[in-house]
């Protein structure tokens, strides 16, 4: 049986529990750029965070489990889009969203971290399927007023492009590629939508 990533959820009701989550991941996210995943170790996150290494065991049993918060906590740059019905709206709100996210070091980091070691660590790997799963929860949320839903493939056929410049290219995702990569895909979205309609 899969042992949750979390085996601990934080009281919502509880702030003092809240406030220590939020300054861990504070300085994880400072600490993470500069040291790598390999540096960030417990005992130097809880020395700078002035927690004992236990309280963030309790929070986060595995590495992993850090890493998926920071990827998935990571701070409100305000850019996050709202639902709407135009399809081609919401899909370049979203992927601009997304390039400002993996834009900060250490959610970049800790992105990569975990793709890195999903093929040898389990953690990592339930890391990486419930990181996609939440963002594609997410974005058919946004898709809701326009009655569109999207399937795991179509999901990635939009993100993956961006992914691909960022991390293998190293290069830049303008507006200009957001805007083809958005085009292309509603192209995809249309052949998927009428297979049947050009058989009969």
């Amino acid at each position: 049986m899969k042992q949750p990533l979390h085996r601990r959820q934080p009281t919502p009701g509880n702030p003092r529990v809240q406030r220590t989550r939020n300054r861990v991941l504070a300085v994880a996210r400072e600490l993470l750029p500069q040291v790598g995943p390999s540096g960030l170790t417990y005992a130097l996150l809880a020395e700078r965070a002035d927690v004992t290494r236990q309280t963030l065991y309790r929070h986060w049993p595995t590495r992993a489990a850090l890493l998926f918060d920071l990827v998935l906590e990571g701070p409100d740059l305000g850019t996050y889009p709202q639902p709407g019905s135009d399809v081609r709206e919401v899909a370049t709100a979203w992927l601009k969203s997304l390039r400002a996210g993996v834009s900060v070091p250490a959610v970049r980091t800790a992105a990569l971290a975990v793709a890195a070691q999903a093929d040898h660590d389990p953690d990592s790997a339930r890391a990486l399927i419930r990181i996609s799963e939440d963002r594609h929860t997410g974005f058919n949320r946004l898709l809701e007023p326009s009655g569109i839903q999207i399937s795991e493939d179509e999901f990635t056929l939009l993100y993956g492009p961006v992914l691909a410049r960022l991390f293998l290219d190293r290069g830049q995702v303008t507006d200009t590629f957001i805007d083809t990569v958005v085009t292309q895909w509603l192209t995809t979205l249309q052949h998927t939508d009428t297979p049947q309609d050009s058989q009969q």
